[in-house]
């Protein structure tokens, strides 16, 4: 990992109205870094998320990205500088077909920019890269499955399709907010590899997950949150021994699980 941080998030709050859903936290992800965000529910996981990719704007605090400033910057702004998401509640195309899913993104300036698509620029040729992307995210080429609708695919494909669209803007750094929530046990085992190679790819991954025991398998670090705060942070072994995280999971299901597999 290097040692300069690539995304530096410095006592970033955000209220709604008179909510309080992120107080002066402050963390780092390093290049490289598989970065897990863990937290009870109503921690403010999703809010830093949203203020990271522009779709929420801090009310104080500063947000950098390769050492600029991207506080308050619109989400397209962001995505073309690198900073990429997936959403929890996924936002595909419901009307295309998945593989035109990713034409889209390929039309974009920084796909064009940084050599996202192959070719001399014709539709046909975009088509051939979502159809090459896809596969690489476990989509079979030689099926039907990425000419389906959208709105026709299960949880697993449409979770994959949301990976598929980031990778089609070549990102630096991918959001993840629980890419593994509602998938069963053997999507979750082939999705797991998935997340290894794009680190060893060079993709920094920040991820959001209430799949603790799944999270903890490929995250190097982890930030653990509860009431818009950072708790501790550390590796897993470290944060999962802080009386404090057990405090504030006391009860939960998925400390129960993580707690009797370790």
């Amino acid at each position: 990992m290097s040692a300069e941080p690539i995304l530096e998030i410095r006592e970033v709050t955000k209220t709604f109205g008179g909510i309080l859903a992120l107080n002066r936290l402050s963390f780092n992800v390093y290049q490289g870094d598989v970065l897990g965000i863990i937290g009870p529910n109503g921690s403010g996981k999703t809010t830093i998320v949203n203020c990271i990719t522009g779709f929420v704007k801090p009310s104080s605090g500063r947000i950098f990205f390769r050492g600029k400033e991207i506080s308050g910057k619109p989400p397209h702004k962001i995505a073309d500088m690198g900073v990429a998401r997936t959403f929890q509640i996924m936002r595909p195309y419901y009307s295309l077909p998945a593989y035109k899913n990713l034409v889209i993104p390929l039309f974009s300036p920084r796909a064009k920019r940084t050599g996202g698509w192959r070719g001399g620029g014709k539709l046909g040729d975009r088509n051939t890269v979502s159809i090459d992307i896809l596969e690489e995210i476990g989509f079979e080429r030689d099926s039907y499955v990425p000419y389906k609708m959208a709105s026709s695919l299960p949880t697993g494909y449409l979770k994959r399709l949301e990976l598929a669209r980031c990778l089609a803007l070549k990102p630096d750094v991918i959001l993840c907010d629980e890419v593994f929530s509602g998938l069963s046990m053997s999507e979750i085992a082939s999705m797991v590899p998935l997340i290894e190679r794009l680190q060893m790819e060079g993709i920094t991954l920040v991820m959001i997950e209430h799949r603790l025991r799944e999270l903890f398998r490929v995250a190097n670090r982890v930030v653990v949150m509860n009431f818009g705060e950072k708790l501790t942070e550390g590796t897993s072994d470290e944060v999962m021994a802080d009386p404090r995280v057990k405090e504030a999971y006391f009860g939960s299901e998925e400390i129960s699980e993580v707690m009797t597999y370790a």
